[in-house]
């Protein structure tokens, strides 16, 4: 009964989906997205890096632009789970400066003193910080200047803070 059930529940998703319109990869694309959406307000990126990743002064500081950092997926799942010493980034992962093994930067919090990092008001498991990282990498790296349909995909299509981005239309329409 249980594998009849499983397969009757599978079907019915399939179907949901395909009534959608959204092949599997397009499925697959708009649930990372959620994912790591998710994640990054969850973590609060949004307080420094804003909502677009753009950066700039908030009250962490003057964070960076996601948008033009030139780091890969090491180097950003590095900041995330470790933070960035000197700086207020705070480090997301529980235990990465916790003993003596020299989890982040090949260093350990002894030897950083006052340039230890702060620590993130939400921890991060690995998959939440891959998640954000994948969501970085696709969505917000290496884009130009954020527009309207950016802020939609972000806050939603009712969000009053992209009305004012939303593109004029010619008078004679």
């Amino acid at each position: 009964m249980q594998l009849f059930l499983a397969t009757l529940f599978r079907a019915a998703i399939a179907s949901v989906i395909f009534a959608l319109g959204l092949s599997g990869s397009a499925f697959a694309v708009e649930k990372v997205r959620s994912a790591g959406k998710a994640v990054y307000k969850k973590a609060n990126c949004v307080g420094c890096h804003k909502w677009h990743g753009g950066g700039g002064g908030g009250y962490g500081g003057m964070a960076l632009s996601l948008r033009e950092t030139p780091l890969d997926t090491a180097g950003l799942t590095m900041v995330i789970r470790c933070g960035r010493p000197g700086t207020r980034m705070p480090y997301h992962q529980r235990g990465v400066y916790g003993d003596d093994e020299r989890h982040c930067y090949d260093t350990s919090a002894e030897e950083l003193e006052g340039a230890m990092p702060p620590r993130a008001h939400y921890f991060l498991k690995d998959r939440d910080i891959a998640a954000v990282v994948e969501y970085v990498q696709t969505w917000i790296q290496g884009r130009g200047t954020p527009g309207y349909d950016d802020c939609v995909a972000f806050w939603g299509a009712d969000a009053r803070r992209c009305k004012s981005m939303a593109p004029t239309r010619p008078d004679n329409e």
